[in-house]
């Protein structure tokens, strides 16, 4: 791979010891191509303007990544409107779902205002709660539910929502507006595109109120029907309308399922409880149309994991994936998990990782 560097022997050395003798951290080679970044933004002549926005949107990344890194839990995040008082049923039903989650040790992280944000952050209560707080002419006070130290105040929508997905094991979306909306659509777009790992997605509505069916209908009459989406692209996310539905929804998703990784074009399913001989003929037959070449196996680790010593413990479904149909993907995984009972505490792989990071796509 090219190096990258500022093409001056004598400056690039001189960035590689500043990084030695600033601190003893991991990954100085990245640490050392940040620093680069922001000498060719100075050599580009960036305007001033575009140097403030991305001097923001790394610190915002910066310390965001600093506050969830010192909870280790499991998190969900809840989307939905700030508008909602404290009557609505679909308030209500928030708190309810987030004491839930919390009560089962599980983080819920929102965006740090009123409505089915700070529905979430009560339920969750103080030692659970997490805010993603977007600075607003309007609005840019969080809710009292969640505590300063767990929150992260953003400028940008778009370093907001990177914290958001980056740090989350799933989504619960609950009716709002153009914000909802907005989150809900990156959200599915990233899965179905594959830049990032499938995720438990759940759509949630009180009963009777039916927000989500018009939406719903138009993904199926519309979008699907004239060939816009694949059709099993709404096998994404599920339409709930229970707290416990939701829940159980969420933690059947990692009942079995543990992680994944793409080891030389062969994506790799990390579960605890590999399908038998019956249920691997199943699946072949079932969902030979994602398969590229060859067929779902049961296999030992990689020599990539065992180098990295990823995940040993676990077993291994593994397969030539069409990279492409990932609501199919998502159906597979589904039947994997079928093969045991929840249990009462999962264990989600890390929200984000190297490896995820490191991928061509």
């Amino acid at each position: 791979m090219r190096s990258y560097d500022l093409g001056n022997p004598e400056l690039d050395a001189a960035v590689r010891d500043l990084v030695a003798r600033a601190a003893d951290g991991g990954h100085p080679d990245l640490i050392a191509e940040m620093i680069t970044t922001a000498l060719k933004l100075h050599r580009d002549r960036a305007s001033r303007g575009d140097l403030k926005l991305v001097n923001t949107a790394l610190k915002e990344m910066r310390y965001s990544t600093l506050v969830f890194s010192r909870h280790e839990e499991p998190k969900v995040t809840i989307f939905g409107s700030a508008r909602l008082s404290d009557d609505d049923p679909n308030y209500r039903l928030a708190e309810h779902f987030a004491k839930l989650m919390a009560d089962r040790g599980w983080g819920v992280i929102t965006g740090a205002g009123p409505g089915i944000m700070e529905a979430g952050n009560k339920g969750a209560g103080p030692d659970r709660s997490y805010g993603v707080n977007i600075r607003l002419p309007f609005e840019s006070e969080p809710n009292p539910y969640v505590a300063p130290h767990r929150t992260v105040n953003f400028k940008y929508f778009f370093t907001r929502k990177l914290g958001f997905v980056k740090e989350s094991h799933a989504f619960a979306l609950f009716p709002g507006g153009f914000g909802t909306l907005d989150e809900t659509f990156e959200l599915l777009t990233l899965v179905q595109t594959g830049k990032s790992d499938l995720h438990p997605i759940v759509l949630m509505q009180a009963p009777g109120t039916g927000f989500w069916e018009p939406m719903l209908d138009f993904l199926e009459g519309v979008l699907r029907s004239r060939g816009l989406v694949s059709p099993f692209d709404l096998d994404l996310f599920d339409l709930v309308e229970s707290a416990e539905e939701a829940m159980e929804r969420i933690l059947h998703f990692y009942a079995n399922y543990q992680s994944q990784r793409y080891v030389d074009g062969v994506l790799v399913l990390r579960v605890k409880e590999a399908p038998g001989p019956e249920l691997l003929n199943e699946l072949n037959r079932d969902f030979a149309d994602i398969v590229v070449s060859g067929r779902i196996e049961v296999i030992d680790p990689t020599p990539a994991e065992l180098e990295d010593g990823d995940s040993l413990d676990s077993h291994r479904v593994a397969f030539v994936f069409d990279r492409r149909s990932f609501g199919r993907l998502r159906r597979l995984i589904d039947r994997l998990n079928d093969l045991v009972a929840t249990p009462a505490q999962v264990r989600p792989p890390a929200p984000f990782d190297e490896e995820q990071a490191d991928r061509e796509w």
